[in-house]
């Protein structure tokens, strides 16, 4: 890991090098000193995530995004290991449960449009949801995993409210609720929020019958297989389009983050109740965390809103910096589950351990 000291240091005898001679003009000292730390700074991000795709032989697309201007970008591997068909910048992947945090800005537009409160009974709007101890759970601790909800129709796990569990089972019932308010199957309301942003390349598993499509696979790129019935059986039980059925890119997920964060889908002060920590994550991966309504934080500086996404051979994680507006994206297609998934995560969490401290050294 770099050490600040070393990074400024470093920052110093680039930016001697890089003064020109003096000239009859005046000089804007800052935007020049400002245009070599930019220099500097994506040839960091270069050189350190590169390493990361030589050292795993990551298989997937990785990208770096200050609010529109492109740091990094970089594709690697196939989307089809037997035709070997190259991933590129259209490659559309399969993003686990970063979906959650499309479910959860649904949920808050139908607040905004009234017709739903987040301290509404589940019950007032779900009929399984009148008995067996969830008759008192309400909408916002499906949002932040506090039901005491695990898997629909078993006991729960705790008093409503009174503590964290991850749920899919809670989420998919997020996506019944946003049906049973609209009038709309959940893969219109995607559809309708996807085309309000510009995500033209996503689309939910359901629904997807383009091209372009990384097929997943378990395994490694010599001894691989494929999952089957991709995309479609990420609408099944198993899994549910609002827990984790979503395909994007690595642009539309851009796009996502900027008008996301910027105000430009759900109103700031709803903004503001999405990203409130109201409960708190130990995740297996990337340790103790904020929860907020479908979003993870970091719990110290910097501050960073981010989310880890995995079905079956598809590891993804979505980043977002807003005191830089940068967007840190990362997908992929294929994971070896017998080396478990804290193996499988090693280039997403070394990617952010970087990220975070580059975001850090900058203020």
């Amino acid at each position: 890991m770099l050490k600040k000291s070393l990074y400024v240091s470093s920052l110093f005898i680039f930016l001697i090098s890089c003064q020109k001679p003096e000239t009859t003009q005046p000089v804007d000292k800052k935007a020049i000193a400002d245009s070599a730390v930019a220099v500097y700074q994506k040839k960091l991000y270069q050189n350190q995530i590169d390493s990361v795709f030589s050292k795993y032989n990551f298989n997937g697309s990785i990208a770096v995004f200050k609010d529109s201007t492109e740091i990094f970008r970089k594709n690697n591997g196939f989307t089809d290991f037997k035709n070997k068909k190259n991933i590129d910048n259209q490659t559309i992947f399969a993003i686990g449960s970063v979906s959650k945090q499309f479910a959860a800005v649904l949920i808050l537009l139908k607040m905004e449009e009234g017709k739903l409160s987040l301290e509404d009974k589940v019950s007032k709007y779900l009929k399984e949801f009148q008995s067996n101890g969830y008759e008192n759970i309400i909408i916002s601790q499906l949002l932040n995993h506090t039901s005491g909800l695990n898997n629909f129709g078993e006991k729960l796990m705790f008093k409503s409210g009174t503590g964290f569990n991850y749920s899919n089972d809670g989420f998919n019932a997020l996506g019944k609720i946003i049906e049973k308010v609209s009038g709309k199957s959940y893969d219109e309301n995607v559809m309708d929020l996807l085309k309000k942003v510009g995500m033209k390349n996503s689309s939910t598993g359901n629904l997807f019958q383009g091209e372009n499509f990384a097929s997943a696979y378990l395994g490694n790129g010599k001894n691989f297989k494929m999952i089957g019935n991709m995309p479609k059986r990420l609408g099944g039980k198993e899994i549910g389009i609002a827990a984790g059925g979503i395909l994007s890119t690595i642009d539309d997920l851009h796009l996502w983050n900027n008008a996301l964060y910027s105000g430009k889908i759900i109103q700031p002060e709803t903004l503001n109740k999405f990203l409130t920590k109201s409960a708190e994550r130990q995740h297996p991966i990337f340790g103790k965390m904020g929860y907020g309504y479908g979003i993870m934080m970091n719990i110290r500086n910097p501050t960073a809103y981010f989310h880890s996404g995995y079905v079956k051979g598809s590891p993804s994680l979505n980043i977002y910096y807003p005191a830089t507006k940068t967007s840190v994206i990362i997908l992929s297609n294929i994971a070896d589950e017998e080396k478990g998934k804290s193996s499988t995560f090693k280039p997403h969490r070394e990617i952010k351990n970087f990220t975070d401290m580059m975001e850090s050294i900058s203020h």
